[in-house]
Parts: C-alpha cells; structure tokens; sequence
C-alpha cells in the first residue's frame, strides 16, 4: 500500500515549492489494501492468521489469503477458514477438520491521521458453531483494526529522503483525512496536509 499511497503523492510533493499544500487526493486499489492486510495480519511465514494453534500443531484454527474488493459504498474481505478442532494427542489432533470461506463488509471512515473502517458487517459465515466461535470475532473486530493506516506516518516517511532526491528539505507539520469512500474499483480519500518546504 505504501508503493500506492507513495506514487499517488510524489508529483504533488515534488512540485511543491509553497509552505503548504491542501485537498490532496489519493486513490488505493482493492490490491493494496490486501498487501496492508498481508503485512499486518496474514504476516505469518505461512501466510495465515492462526486464531488457535500454529504451523506444524496437530490442533489448529486459522485464517488465510484475504481478497478485498467493492461495492457499493463497502470494502469487502473474502478469507478463506480451515481448522481442525479436538483433543490433542501428542503432535496429533483427534478431531474434525473444517474449511469454509467468510466475508465481511467494513465502510472506511476518516479518523484524524489515519484511514479508518467502522460498521463491521459479517456477510457470509461457516454456518459451524465450532468455527464461527473464532471467526465471528476475527472478522468483527480483528481484521477491520489492522487495515487502519496513518496516512501521516506513511508520508513522514516517504519526505525522509526528499533532500537527496528533490534537493529540497520537505517535512510534513500537520495531515488531516477529510473524507473516504469507495469509487468503482478505488478507495478514493481526501486529506488536508501542510508541508515545509527549505
């Protein structure tokens, strides 16, 4: 996401010659919001976000390979579920394997720095008690938490080297996202940001 979010705002940082810039657009696709997920989340060697268990454990429960898309004015993440639920007996589980798929709907929301999601809706479930046990938590809760993003930080890094590519000392003094919402196949978000320029 950070590749995204920078090639959508280096031309207006390097064309700055102002102290300051406002009403900034940028435009994240459905991909990088899933590489967001992958790093924060999904950031296991194997890929999976393990509700109980891990790798190699004969007893397990995890989620993996998360999809976003859009629509209407929702983001949408698609997760594939597999477990296996039961009594462990050594490196071994005695017990029923489940696998199923789940989504859930969030509606991003600006929230000062950071691009923000609320209204967490479970659109499709495993119809598993058993399962549904970590899911409904994970998707509810979980998951929308860990696509938040400051946007500030992700430009406050992108600025570090703007002397030795731009030749000017460019340092962000204040950013506010003002507005996000869902455009065809883009998260469209509009923010505030002031800049020195030395």
């Amino acid at each position: 996401m950070m590749r995204t979010v920078a090639l959508s705002l280096l031309l207006p940082l390097l064309a700055l010659i102002a102290p300051s810039a406002h009403a900034v657009e940028i435009r994240i696709s459905a991909a990088a919001l899933e590489r967001t997920l992958n790093q924060q989340l999904f950031n296991s060697p194997d890929g999976r976000y393990y509700f109980r268990g891990k790798a190699g454990e004969g007893c397990y429960a995890y989620a993996a390979d998360p999809k976003v898309s859009f629509k209407d004015d929702r983001i949408v993440i698609h997760v594939k579920s597999q477990a296996k639920l039961g009594a462990k007996m050594g490196h071994n589980c005695l017990g029923l394997d489940f696998k199923t798929e789940a989504d859930v709907s969030v509606v991003p929301e600006a929230q000062g720095e950071f691009l923000g999601f609320r209204d967490a809706r479970i659109e499709k479930l495993s119809n598993n008690k058993e399962l549904d046990f970590f899911l409904v938590p994970f998707l509810g809760s979980k998951l929308p938490q860990k696509m938040r993003v400051n946007v500030a930080d992700m430009v406050r890094k992108l600025v570090q080297t703007s002397t030795q590519s731009t030749g000017y000392n460019i340092q962000l003094t204040n950013l506010k996202v003002l507005s996000m919402q869902v455009d065809g196949d883009t998260l469209v978000v509009d923010f505030d940001a002031n800049l020195t320029v030395q």
